[in-house]
């Protein structure tokens, strides 16, 4: 056969009806036009037309140098399944190292995806399979993802490792790491392993949108613990909600993250931690310009670290717990994380601490902050049932209720009476008589896992935590530089009760804390149950 430099798929055998296989011929044009790039050194493109091309039963191996090209989303569309191979995980595009031998001198380059759908909701495999994504390919050089719809995939939707020169853009993912109920490696919208090139991986990831996945919206991971975490990668206008992480950093260095949103994530909003497979957390990273709001848990999570990272001017707001929660996981970094820095920030409305450290921090530095209304979380315990209680997919409603709004923010509410099986749910937000709950896991449509509770169905809220602060040190906080914060609650009722406790548990030394405003608290400016060693306070409103 010939081989174009533009090939459309029809005139090569695919059929694109959704019923016949169009696996094997795509996979012979892929062969062909790579064996032509290898060739003569001319990178070629196969055109999809608009259809339904059935991937069934194997992933197309791909080749250096073949672009896949369609008509837009939800015109070209690729629909994976195994029904022949229930242990056989189908990507629609695969090139790995521990299946082909990729890796640097033998890599998949100059290649785009373009303007096309991947439907994997037919691929059931028997055991959880890591490797059953959308795309999955490793060691790609001068690549171009853009403008793909990615959904329903039993693992990671765009699960591309080690990217260099390339650029991920308006790539949209949903529902996808179907079969990870979120303890597993993958399930993630977005999920780009990294360090393969060595210290320095220039890749872009911008325009995306990452919703209802099963662990991250996008997430970066160091895939070897003695590789350098690299640096040259940037996250800019990408959108991430209701996954269980919006955006984490598991093992880069000077990760840029700018002008994202953050909304409805299940445990936090951006996490860097020791959650990925080499335990490594990210370090030297930046996240500037974000609206991290209404996570169900933390704003931003931290923890893994040596340090330095830096959070300037984001929006962090209404999440369940935290604003902002430093601490360390078991099993990564435990050294104190030095140099963090947190300025300019507008930390509000969050249900407990605006910024909570439960982790060592040595010369970090808070200023310029509004960290105003926090410990939202303010209603005392309460339990109902029986007339006026009914509740929705996503919603309990007691109409006989008088509750402080956003007072059960992030509480776990208890259904069921005597005799019945208790479930639970977590409160997003509240009314004075209705809950809003999170789905019972991302990309759920109801907060029930057996059916809606029945009218008049018992449950119970516990009680509001105290104290709920500004900012709590419940660690060995060293040389701390804390300047030019508001750190107040102008509330009805004021609900942020302090707004600096040291915790029994803390140590805080040196330093400065100056030029403060501390005022206009629930109770008390500041709570000491251990005392300030050293360093300078003064100048502080309250």
């Amino acid at each position: 056969m010939t081989a174009p430099l533009t090939a459309d798929a029809h005139e090569y055998g695919l059929v694109g009806d959704g019923v016949a296989d169009d696996r094997p011929a795509l996979q012979k044009l892929v062969d062909a036009l790579g064996d032509a790039t290898a060739a003569d050194g001319r990178p070629r493109t196969v055109r999809v037309p608009a259809g339904r091309y059935a991937i069934r039963d194997r992933p197309v191996l791909w080749r250096s140098g073949v672009s896949l090209v369609g008509a837009g989303r939800g015109a070209t569309c690729f629909e994976l399944s195994n029904p022949g191979a229930p242990t056989r995980p189908v990507p629609l595009a695969w090139f790995t190292t521990a299946q082909h031998g990729a890796g640097r001198d033998r890599h998949v380059a100059d290649v785009t995806f373009a303007h096309f759908e991947i439907d994997g909701l037919r691929v059931e495999t028997e055991e959880y399979e890591v490797l059953a994504k959308g795309l999955g390919l490793q060691y790609v050089l001068r690549g171009r993802f853009t403008d793909l719809y990615i959904h329903d995939t039993a693992a990671t939707g765009f699960g591309c490792d080690f990217l260099q020169d390339t650029v991920v853009e308006g790539v949209l993912t949903e529902r996808c790491g179907r079969q990870d109920p979120g303890e597993e490696m993958g399930g993630a919208g977005i999920g780009i392993g990294v360090g393969g090139w060595g210290p320095v991986e220039r890749l872009a990831v911008t325009d995306c949108a990452a919703r209802g996945n099963g662990t991250n919206g996008i997430f970066l991971e160091l895939q070897q613990d003695h590789w350098v975490p690299p640096r040259g990668i940037r996250i800019t206008a990408c959108h991430t909600e209701d996954n269980r992480y919006g955006i984490s950093d598991w093992g880069a260095d000077g990760l840029i993250v700018t002008g994202c949103t953050m909304l409805g994530n299940h445990v936090a909003g951006f996490d860097v931690s020791a959650q990925g497979t080499t335990s490594v957390g990210g370090r030297g990273g930046i996240v500037t310009g974000c609206v991290i709001d209404a996570n169900p848990g933390d704003g931003i999570a931290l923890g893994n670290t040596p340090g330095p990272y830096g959070f300037h001017g984001n929006r962090v707001s209404n999440n369940g717990r935290y604003g902002y929660w430093e601490h360390n996981l078991a099993g990564g970094d435990q050294e104190p994380a030095t140099d963090i820095v947190l300025e300019s920030n507008d930390i509000h409305d969050n249900a407990l601490d605006g910024i909570r450290v439960d982790a060592p921090l040595h010369e970090p530095a808070f200023f310029g902050n509004r960290i105003r209304g926090n410990g939202r979380r303010a209603a005392p315990g309460t339990r109902g049932g029986g007339e006026g209680v009914h509740c929705g997919p996503l919603t309990l409603t007691d109409e006989r209720a008088d509750w402080l709004p956003g007072g059960h923010r992030g509480k776990e509410l208890t259904v069921g009476g005597p005799g019945e099986t208790e479930v639970t749910a977590v409160v997003v937000d509240n009314t004075a008589t209705g809950l809003t709950l999170a789905p019972r896991r991302p990309g759920a449509d109801t907060a029930w896992p057996d059916g809606t509770p029945g009218s008049g169905t018992a449950y119970r809220l516990p009680d509001c935590p105290a104290p709920r602060t500004g900012l709590t040190a419940a660690a060995a906080v060293i040389h701390p530089y804390v300047h030019g914060n508001r750190v107040r609650d102008d509330g009805h009722p004021r609900t942020q009760i302090h707004a600096v406790w040291i915790a029994p548990e803390a140590t805080w030394t040196g330093g400065r804390v100056s030029g403060n405003d501390f005022s206009g608290n629930a109770a008390a400016p500041t709570r000491f149950d251990s005392a300030p060693s050293g360093g300078r306070w003064r100048d502080n409103a309250g």
